[in-house]
């Protein structure tokens, strides 16, 4: 993991077309702006790994019957 220090308003940037820049500082929070290209997915982790969870369980609960062909 490479750790860096910013300062407000200061970039980071990754590749080509991933930018990060610190928005704002206030206490023990710090504010991200994150510019990407829509084909880069970019999400909270704790966020990805609840839908993956929930994901999971969604494929061991048993199909509903479907009510028009009774299978």
């Amino acid at each position: 993991m490479l750790v860096l220090s910013r300062r407000r308003d200061e970039t980071i940037v990754i590749g080509d077309d991933i930018q990060i820049t610190v928005v704002d500082i206030r206490g023990d929070k710090v504010r991200l702006g994150i510019q990407a290209p829509f084909s880069v997915g970019v999400h909270r982790k704790e966020l990805r790994e609840a839908i993956e969870r929930e994901n999971a369980q969604a494929s061991t609960i048993p199909s509903m019957p479907d009510l028009q062909t009774g299978t």
